[in-house]
């Protein structure tokens, strides 16, 4: 879908005077969500900022307008591309929509298969979260009102770190920071890997129940509310709705919520203006959000 985009909108875009040969989709939806409007309301406070030990760099998107309090709640966002691709830079369309909505939002850049492996990826977004803590509030950022929000591989990012407090341990991130999450059609429970992508990522470790968002599936575990959709095809339901199971029955709270026939590009379209009355994966997120972290 993403690919029909791309070719539906690269005459608007040609006319609006750019040069778009080779973008890529993401790329090319945020230039739309742009021109559509989409950059009402937010503004980038921070762009390519470094973090970590491996030469990451994070964007940082705000809302025109600050809460009384001068404190904004904090949503970490990671894009997904299965391991592979991907840019912080080409889902400004995401940082923009959940900025509008209130929300100061940190887009971090992780590295990639081929030149990585799980976990070193993951180990990138512990190391996100952990820069957050010690420095968000430079920013406006509540530090006690954070949240971790993913598509895709940036949903398995996003849950597993919300799951797996020893990781974000090691990174120098007290787990408890994150206060909630929302996976959009993430992969939680997919061994045996079938995929060539999840075969790329994650067949060297030796012990594959490790790489496995359910594994860490707790009592504890913070609010999540886990995005699917039956016509998705890349990742199937059964990921959220056997994670959602596991964490039910242990007692955690989640919401797995089902967005019918909508792909699995079309659930991070719909964070777009152009694309947001594909459904309203926006605005549940939004308020899901707004519920565990206050306005």
């Amino acid at each position: 879908m993403l690919r029909a985009l791309a070719l539906g909108v690269v005459a608007l875009l040609a006319v609006a005077g750019g040069m778009f040969a080779f973008i890529s989709p993401p790329r090319l939806l945020s230039h739309y969500d742009r021109l559509a409007g989409g950059r009402e309301g937010s503004y980038p406070a921070a762009e390519g900022v470094p973090f970590g030990s491996h030469g990451q760099r994070l964007d940082i998107w705000a809302p025109n307008a600050m809460p009384p309090s001068g404190k904004l709640p904090v949503v970490i966002f990671w894009y997904g591309g299965g391991w592979a691709k991907g840019d912080r830079t080409s889902y400004a369309f995401a940082g923009r929509a959940l900025a509008k909505a209130g929300f100061l939002v940190v887009i971090p850049d992780y590295r990639k298969v081929p030149d990585v492996h799980f976990p070193a990826f993951l180990d990138d977004g512990a190391e996100a979260v952990a820069w957050v803590e010690d420095n968000i509030a430079r920013y406006q950022g509540d530090p006690a009102r954070v949240a971790v929000m993913g598509h895709s591989a940036g949903a398995y990012q996003a849950v597993m770190l919300a799951l797996d407090t020893k990781r974000l341990a090691a990174a120098g991130a007290d787990p408890a920071i994150i206060k909630a999450g929302v996976g959009l059609s993430g992969p939680y429970d997919f061994y045996p890997f079938t995929s060539d992508r999840a075969i790329a990522a994650f067949s060297e470790w030796p012990r594959p129940d490790e790489t496995q968002p359910i594994t860490f599936a707790r009592a504890d575990a913070p609010p999540l509310l886990l995005v699917t959709s039956d016509g998705d095809e890349t990742v199937r339901p059964k990921n959220a709705n056997n994670l959602g199971a596991k964490l039910r029955a242990l007692g955690a709270p989640v919401e797995v919520k089902n967005y019918g026939p909508l792909d699995h590009e079309e659930i991070v379209m719909a964070l777009s203006v152009p694309f947001r009355a594909k459904g309203p994966v926006l605005a549940d997120s939004v308020a899901f959000l707004k519920a565990k972290l206050g306005e």
